[in-house]
């Protein structure tokens, strides 16, 4: 048949290639003769290509596909009626769906009596259809893309063994019978678990497949000749599947089976239990496994049992903390490749070189390795939604990813036509000119030059986004190390002190040197920690570690302001991550955090003591945009509300643990705002108010929820039903209602509803109305206050409730609006002056802020307020104040401190809101100074130094709770301050003393 005017003209080719598009050609065409004089013979309809049916479009779409793959030419000589079937079932333009491709097979698999017929039906079937992929792949039809092509060859191969094994189940089940039931009795089958590139579903155009096989339960089959333990009979059938998909036969393979990552590798059992998985993962699992399980998924056999075990693995992959001892054993591993492709001379190698393939998925997966116990949204198995994530999380700039995604597409469509040619595995670049050729024409290159060119563009910027990622850290230490100033210590200097190689007296030289002004003592702490159990006993792994961290630490303490300071207060949370060396790995990997730590550490010793108790505080030096840019309180609930949405809302326990490590990290964020000086003293208690707001609504919304699930809906007044939202109102008192928590505050509480408390909830465990509550305030309660490894929320004093300790835990908006006016002290009118809603129904909140006004706006015999006002301060000055030494005061009880002011507002709202409504808008005391001010109640003067008195004070109080010093001040720096709250203590409260 001579060669058609439009099978890819000359002019279209590299000169090279033409001699190729013409032998193609003609072995096409020899096989068409054959082919059509065969069908001749027989009497059947010849696969002629019929040229003048097809268009222009496919003519050179096959002539390109027979010139760069030799797979695809020997395939349509062997089978050349095959083309005219996948172009009639579009197989040519678009992969068919998995239940078309399942049902193929399974017509297929039908007809095969032995397993010599399974494997001729499955090794035809997987070659038509990687026609089908090939041919698509490299002339990129309309939505096909590299990543449609991976898809394709995954369905492909999960399709494959999930017929292999369906047919095998069947065929020796007269003979070996069936598994038992599971305990439940659900059917038991194999699981197939496809690892790799497989579990994530980006297979390479002709990969390997890593797969490793479990069963549920052990147990014997049944309804065979022979009864089989689980463990032998799935043993068998394992060794069935992979000799059906990998054994070479006269038709080639199906896929090459690798079972290498199963535990103890090629040593260990072919299939394993669901419990032995389990107990090998948490005795013996070792790093490299937890990378191997990243991409884990159930593709064949019982999938949703396969589900179930991989949730059983998942802790051991992902870790709760921030794990960055994976890092290390990328790095050792990604060291190991390196070694063996110098070895090998592989240097040229797409996927293990430099810049290659695996170190896009080394970066991907370092981060899934060390937050994707955290940030779940990276438990998933697909390098490229995994990579998509990171921005968003903060992990990676999107300009980086938007560079290392097109890069690593140009690396595997590479790799895509390099395993075209010959259907076979590999990422070796080709040595012979014409299979170079070959290649750039099939990338629409322009000649091997310019595809060298590009190549070598993608791996550099791979190769520096990989080093910016798993670059060892004292790489850059060992380099500025070389610039040091005379006199500077190195590494090695702090390696060599650390390790104990130097006698006492050079070990107080090198310190005193380094600018450690009790260098004794610095070294005896530093040897007592060297020599203490706790360090000795540590595994290797661990000693590993802190022997990497310490010369990083004492250089970044040396670098600090105060290196004694700093290294007796960072010592100690050293000492707390001794049996979590993960920490050890975080504070080594990240050089930036330990100079944070050190500032940090150097300025508050209470930061300090909250980082040696919460050790998991560590991960927020991390991000210096966060940790010294404390979030609103929009921002704050719908972090805490992604936080609370990644964990089971059954999970208690975990939710708790995450409304305490969402506590105590905001919480430092706003300690280092405070200290670094980037917020103001009214922001850092707004801030913690902020914080405290956000977690009584979860808690509330927690509460009420597990009260509505155990006992139904409270009713309302006119007996319908509650809805979802909690109808409670949690009142702020003190300092939380005042909006001026400090860093260790207690909250006062007080419980409000509004339910028929004649009624009953509408459950199945229905209970008094009046019981929910109390039990709700009771849960509020125990959530706040319960201990777990990150400590507790907070302590709460519910004191100031109607009664106090002898009244109800929860009143209704009724009862306590008769309280406050019938009942309630002058103290406890004063305390409603800080009070406010501050969680829970808006409409409660209204009508609470209703009674508030009320009570508060009353007219008072300012002579009996006055006197009773002035008598509770001075019982409380008794109690509290008078403790300072000579030439100090109490900031908060001694007169003319904070305690004063807090008076000297409430007795002004008491006294004047009736006529002055807008002061009973307010519950802090500096908008109370401002609106007496504004009002013309106080002089302006009076007021403007009463607040520049409150804030001084506070400002020490919190500076003294961060530097843990007592409330004291030098009487000599506020003698002004206390001086203007006397004077307006006089005016308003003594004016005849």
């Amino acid at each position: 048949m001579p060669l058609p005017d439009d099978f890819l003209p000359a002019e279209d080719l590299p000169a090279a290639l033409v001699a190729v598009r013409d032998k193609a050609w003609q072995r096409l065409s020899a096989s068409l003769a054959q082919a059509d004089n065969l069908a001749e013979m027989t009497g059947r309809e010849p696969p002629s290509l019929d040229w003048e049916g097809l268009g222009e479009a496919r003519r050179r779409q096959l002539a390109r596909v027979v010139v760069v793959s030799d797979f695809a030419l020997d395939t349509l000589v062997r089978y050349p009626d095959w083309f005219l079937h996948l172009d009639a079932g579009g197989e040519l333009d678009a992969a068919p769906e998995p239940d078309t491709l399942a049902a193929w097979l399974e017509e297929r698999l039908e007809a095969a009596e032995g397993e010599a017929a399974l494997h001729a039906a499955l090794r035809r079937f997987r070659r038509a259809r990687m026609l089908g992929i090939v041919w698509r792949d490299l002339t990129r039809p309309a939505g096909i893309d590299m990543w449609a092509t991976a898809a394709a060859v995954s369905r492909l191969a999960e399709v494959c063994l999930e017929g292999a094994l369906g047919w095998l189940e069947r065929h020796h089940a007269p003979r070996w019978g069936r598994p038992a039931p599971c305990g439940d009795g659900s059917e038991q089958r194999l699981v197939v678990l496809g690892m790799g590139k497989l579990g994530a579903g980006e297979l390479n155009l002709s990969s390997d497949i890593d797969l490793i096989f479990a069963f549920p339960e052990k147990g014997e089959t049944v309804g065979g000749r022979t009864a089989l333990a689980h463990q032998e009979y799935f043993t068998k059938l394992g060794q069935k599947l992979i000799a059906a998909l990998d054994a070479m036969t006269a038709d080639g393979f199906v896929f090459r089976v690798d079972m290498r990552l199963r535990p103890l590798g090629d040593g260990g059992p072919l299939v394993g239990s669901f419990s032995s998985l389990a107990a090998y993962y948490q005795d013996q699992g070792r790093e490299w496994e937890r990378y191997a399980l990243l991409k884990a998924r159930p593709v064949a056999g019982d999938c949703q049992a396969g589900r179930e075990l991989l949730a059983q693995l998942r802790p051991f992959v992902y870790r709760r903390y921030l794990d960055f001892g994976a890092i290390e054993s990328l790095r050792e591993l990604k060291a190991l490749i390196n070694r063996e492709v110098k070895r090998r001379g592989m240097q040229a190698n797409i996927k293990l070189g430099s810049g290659g393939i695996r170190e896009v998925e080394f970066v991907v997966q370092a981060f899934q390795l060390i937050r994707g116990g955290r940030d779940t949204e990276l438990q998933v198995t697909s390098l490229r939604t995994a990579l998509s994530r990171l921005p968003e999380l903060g992990l990676l700039p999107q300009a980086v990813v938007e560079e290392l995604e097109p890069d690593y597409v140009f690396l595997r469509d590479l790799e895509h036509v390099l395993q075209a040619r010959e259907d076979r595995q590999t990422q070796s670049l080709p040595d012979d000119a014409l299979d170079r050729e070959r290649v750039a024409l099939a990338l629409d290159q322009d000649g091997w030059p310019a595809l060298m060119a590009r190549l070598d563009e993608a791996r550099e910027r791979v190769r520096r986004h990989f080093d910016a990622v798993i670059a060892d850290p004292e790489d850059g230490a060992a380099e500025s190390d070389e610039g040091a100033a005379p006199g500077g210590r190195t590494l090695d200097d702090w390696r060599t002190l650390w390790s104990g190689e130097l006698d006492a007296d050079e070990a107080q030289a090198m310190l005193a040197e380094a600018g450690f002004s009790e260098a004794e003592t610095a070294l005896r702490r530093l040897s007592g920690l060297r020599q203490s159990r706790q360090v000795q006993s540590m595994q290797q792994i661990g000693h590993d570690r802190l022997s990497a961290l310490m010369p990083l630490l004492l250089d970044a303490v040396a670098q600090s302001d105060a290196p004694d300071t700093a290294l007796e207060r960072v010592l100690p949370l050293i000492e707390a991550v001794l049996r979590r060396t993960a920490y050890l790995a975080l504070l080594r990997e990240n050089p930036e955090a330990l100079s944070h730590l050190m500032g940090l550490c150097g300025a508050s010793p209470w930061i300090a003591e909250q980082l040696a108790r919460y050790p998991l505080l560590l991960d927020e030096l991390l991000t210096p945009a966060t940790l010294y840019t404390p979030a609103d309180k929009v921002r704050l609930a719908d972090e805490l509300r992604q936080a609370l949405a990644r964990l089971p809302e059954d999970d208690e326990e975990a939710q708790l643990e995450a409304l305490r490590v969402f506590k105590h990290a905001h919480v430092l964020r706003v300690a280092a705002s405070d200290i670094a000086g980037t917020r103001h003293l009214m922001k850092v208690s707004d801030y913690l108010t902020y914080i405290a707001e956000v977690l009584l609504d979860a808690v509330l919304a927690m509460a009420w929820r597990h009260l509505v699930r155990k006992h139904g809906y409270p009713l309302r007044h006119d007996g319908s039903r509650a809805g979802a939202e909690p109808e409670f109102l949690i009142v702020g008192y003190g300092k939380l209602g005042g909006i001026e928590l400090g860093y260790g505050s207690d909250l006062d509480l007080v419980f409000i509803h509004d339910a028929d408390t004649q009624g009953s909830t509408d459950g199945a465990r229905p209970i008094e109305t009046a019981l929910f509550f109390t039990r709700l305030g009771q849960r509020i309660i125990h959530l706040l206050t319960a201990v777990t490894p990150a400590g507790t929320l907070y302590e709460v004093d519910m004191r100031l409730r109607p009664s106090g300790n002898a009244g109800l835990l929860v009143s209704s908006l009724a009862a306590f609006g008769d309280y406050q006016r019938r009942e309630a002290w002058t103290w406890e009118h004063q305390a409603l002056v800080r009070a406010r809603a501050v969680a829970g129904h808006a409409g409660l909140a209204e009508g609470f802020d209703a009674i508030r006004r009320e009570i508060l706006g009353r007219r008072r015999d300012p002579e009996a307020l006055r006197e009773e006002v002035v008598k509770m301060r001075h019982k409380m000055r008794e109690h509290l104040g008078g403790k300072a030494q000579a030439g100090e005061f109490d900031i908060k009880h001694d007169p003319g401190g904070m305690v004063d002011i807090e008076f000297l507002c409430q007795f002004a709202v008491l006294s004047l809101g009736h006529e002055t409504p807008e002061l009973l808008h307010w519950s802090d005391n500096m908008r109370i100074l401002e609106t007496l001010e504004a009002t013309q109640r106080l002089p302006a003067e009076a007021c403007r130094r009463l607040r520049e008195a409150y804030l001084a004070l506070r400002s020490a109080a919190h500076r003294a709770s961060l530097t843990r010093d007592t409330t004291r001040g030098r009487d000599a720096d506020f003698a002004a301050h206390r001086q203007a709250v006397r004077d307006a203590w006089q005016q308003l409260l003594e004016p005849s003393a």
